[in-house]
């Protein structure tokens, strides 16, 4: 991990430790400890949103992904999604490993790029609608000076991001991938001039092509968004439940306005690994606007990361032996002698 790394990760413990720190640990664990094993329901519950997304992924590939199925775009994306939670890589991370996974399950590796470099934007983009639902739920359920404030912060967020994924956008359909490779083999050239990176560049070049070529498939591109839109809306769910197990029922409006913000909050914070603190923070401001205590809405976002260890941890198990069984089989190749 980088030093930057390193340091936002420490401001994330010290928040998230002060935080519950700050409410009262035992009150916090108390109101925790009524859910029980429900918190394996919310994990199951889960699994739901995460095939809506892995449905996103799928219906990008082509006829040239015969052998590639939903079910490696589910694995690819529970895995994904895994290092994206618990490894200190960013948000880059998950979308990288997705990338390998589906090109050892046999997709040319430039597809898998355009095709998870697409389903990120599309999934972003409805992040972004999703979070300005929330928004207007807050303005039409809330009122004062308090609710006023959270709305103008979260469509503050909002803009800087649309203003980033747009420009990401312009990015992508002016060669975002090969103008990189230029660049870093052009830095990498002054220390190393021996190694040839023509060919890094002619592949990075290749990966824009595709993401061209998938971008003119107009009505795929425009399901995966509306499947992670609608993934977005049913993860509203798990926080539906997870409220009702910790003894704080309350409506779907409230559950959707929960969930739009608070994933908005996290995901401004997403140079935070897991935006940890953040997401806690964030409850603890958006509770107070729907009427629940304060430790419920700290052990709101524990029951998520309890969520998140119960399915991202096998899936970072799964993906090493994934990646073990790859290596193993790339070794025990037998060049064709003529």
């Amino acid at each position: 991990m980088s030093r930057a790394g390193t340091f936002l990760l420490s401001v994330g413990v010290v928040l998230f430790v002060a935080l519950l720190g700050w409410q009262g640990f035992g009150s916090v664990a108390a109101t925790l400890a009524v859910a029980g094993w429900g918190l394996v329901a919310v994990a199951v519950f889960h699994l739901v949103p995460l095939i809506i997304d892995a449905g996103a992924i799928s219906i990008l590939f082509g006829r040239k992904e015969r052998d590639v199925t939903l079910r490696d775009a589910l694995l690819a994306r529970w895995a994904g999604e895994s290092a994206n939670s618990l490894l200190p890589a960013g948000q880059i991370g998950g979308p990288m490993l997705m990338v390998r996974y589906l090109a050892q399950r046999g997709m040319r590796a430039r597809d898998a790029a355009a095709i998870i470099t697409i389903s990120t934007t599309m999934q972003t983009v409805a992040q972004l609608l999703f979070a300005l639902i929330g928004v207007v739920l807050l303005t039409g359920y809330a009122t004062g000076g308090s609710s006023s404030s959270v709305s103008f912060a979260v469509l503050g967020v909002v803009g800087v991001i649309g203003v980033m994924i747009f420009g990401f956008y312009l990015a992508q359909r002016r060669g975002l991938f090969g103008r990189a490779m230029r660049f870093a083999s052009g830095i990498a050239a002054r220390f190393s001039k021996k190694r040839d990176w023509s060919s890094l560049v002619t592949r990075a070049e290749a990966v824009d092509t595709a993401v061209h070529d998938l971008y003119r498939e107009r009505g795929r591109v425009a399901a995966s968004f509306g499947l992670s839109l609608l993934g977005w809306i049913i993860g509203t769910g798990e926080v539906w439940l997870a409220l009702d197990l910790l003894g704080h029922p309350v409506g779907w409006t409230e559950a959707l306005l929960l969930e739009s913000l608070g994933q908005a909050i996290r995901g401004a914070a997403f140079a935070i690994p897991g935006s940890l603190g953040v997401q806690e923070g964030g409850y603890l401001l958006l509770a107070r606007l729907v009427g629940l205590p304060p430790e419920t809405a700290l052990a709101l976002s524990l029951v998520k990361r309890a969520r998140e260890l119960l399915l991202g941890v096998p899936g970072i198990v799964y993906l090493h032996f994934v990646e073990k069984g790859w290596q193993r089989r790339r070794l025990a190749r037998v060049p064709d002698i003529d």
